[in-house]
């Protein structure tokens, strides 16, 4: 393809958000003041032309920039370009013209959400001008600004780290991964390239998927049902339910469904969605899903947004379902064509009324053994047998967050990481650790509370949802 027809025709896909991105990628070799003017992508292309970044035979810089936003269609269809190419060069020592640093930033803006975003400007009132932190700046014009005044550089991550480590402690994790590939960087002499490739790449984990003695098999196009099971209205169990009298709706639980489907349906799950529910319709339900055929299908997955107590979920009608239960279904032998395949739960309900405190972390505890409690009655929610998966979001006897406006605090945290995990070949076990992690970090300002998840399992493999 002729070169400006080249250009004009990415530039073309290419969205405003997208070119904030691009540009931001691109300050180490157009300055600020350089970048104010440029308002479309073909502007940008020809700063870029200037600075001698993209010429007809050197196009990888354009390649890189693409590779970092994750454009990979426009990589593939007009560069001739795939991912697994992209990441092979990047690993030849000096080929990458972005720096790692300004990768890292870019990484961090693509992970904060709304609320952090607002709760970034408030902390950084001391340091700029609150007219300068105006309600339509972005992450990336909040690091410019920073730059700007100094308070922020690749020696200079201090007031970044303080903030990252007040608003969501995960995001301090790509900080300590950049400095540690600059520690390495200044002992060995090299940055370890690899790791500065796969920074902000969607990678695949090599060939492992295919040992199936390791792997869970996850071909089949469907994966396989997954059920979303999402309560709302509990008008019923207020009227016919004493001692559930004052239970509430369940406002924003459409937030939590929404990003269930998106999220399952990008990994190839047919979504089936059930609202409202009562205790009986939830039960039936699953009894039709275990009498189905699942030979042509490689998984099975349910999710239940309602409210709980200890060891249970309610329905709408306020009566009660043993979560023992909902996963007993679909046992090798009441459910034999799903015999070997994982099956996996989620449920984002309450399992009591207690709230789970914040402790100071401390060495040399001088607390005894006594002090803490065990419930040595505990049920097991799983079956005995192999091949299960039990996410919950919240530990025995404690409460689980929902904000009318943003969703649960489990949910909202399981799809983002599931999103951002799964193409990178990351297993089912190793995000829910990171979904620990950020619910952990939380906090319930009003009545000091945290919220601890708990995963449960007899898988036998390493359960992968692949995205081709």
């Amino acid at each position: 393809m002729e070169f400006h027809n080249l250009l004009y025709n990415i530039g073309d896909r290419l969205d405003s958000d997208e070119l904030t991105s691009l540009k931001f990628l691109s300050l180490d070799h157009i300055p600020h003041r350089k970048q104010e003017p440029i308002d479309d992508a073909l502007l940008f292309f020809s700063r870029l032309q200037e600075r001698r970044m993209l010429e007809e035979n050197n196009l990888f810089f354009l390649k890189e920039l693409l590779f970092r936003i994750q454009r990979l269609d426009l990589l593939s269809n007009f560069l001739g370009v795939s991912r697994e190419e992209m990441e092979n060069e990047l690993l030849i020592p000096g080929r990458a013209q972005i720096p790692a640093y300004r990768v890292m930033l870019f990484q961090i803006s693509e992970e904060v959400s709304k609320m952090e975003l607002k709760s970034f400007k408030f902390l950084l009132s001391q340091e700029i001008p609150k007219c300068r932190l105006d309600d339509g700046m972005t992450m990336i014009d909040i690091f410019i600004e920073m730059e700007k005044r100094l308070i922020l550089g690749e020696g200079n991550l201090d007031t970044l780290k303080r903030i990252c480590n007040q608003v969501n402690r995960s995001l301090l994790m790509k900080i300590y991964d950049y400095e540690d590939l600059i520690r390495r960087k200044d002992l060995t002499g090299e940055e370890s390239l690899e790791e500065l490739t796969m920074l902000d790449s969607p990678r695949e984990s090599g060939n492992e998927p295919q040992m199936s003695d390791k792997v869970y098999r996850m071909k089949s196009k469907p994966r396989g049902y997954c059920l979303i099971f999402s309560n709302h209205d509990f008008s019923i169990a207020r009227r016919d339910v004493p001692k559930i009298q004052n239970i509430r709706d369940r406002n924003g639980t459409h937030l939590d469904a929404d990003a269930l489907d998106k999220t399952f349906n990008a990994l190839h799950f047919e979504i089936v969605h059930f609202e409202d529910s009562t205790a009986k319709e939830i039960c039936d339900a699953l009894k039709l899903y275990q009498s189905m055929d699942h030979n042509n299908r490689d998984c099975f997955i349910c999710c239940v947004l309602s409210h709980g107590d200890k060891g249970i979920i309610y329905g709408t009608d306020g009566q009660e379902v043993p979560i023992s239960e909902l996963t007993s279904y679909f046992t090798g032998q009441k459910c034999p064509s799903l015999a070997g395949k994982p099956k996996v739960f989620f449920i984002q309900a309450c399992q009591g009324d207690s709230y789970q405190k914040g402790i100071a972390m401390e060495t040399d505890s001088d607390q005894q053994e006594t002090d803490f409690k065990t419930d040595s009655l505990q049920k097991r929610y799983i079956p005995d047998e192999a091949d299960f998966l039990l996410g919950m979001a919240t530990v025995n006897n404690c409460v689980s967050y929902r904000s009318p406006l943003e969703g649960t605090w489990y949910i909202q945290s399981l799809c983002h990481s599931l999103r951002k995990r799964c193409p990178r070949g990351d297993d089912v076990l190793t995000i829910l650790t990171e979904v620990n992690f950020e619910v952990s970090s939380k906090d319930d300002r009003k009545n000091m509370g945290k919220q601890m998840p708990q995963p449960t399992f007899t898988l036998r493999k390493k359960l992968l949802f692949p995205l081709h």
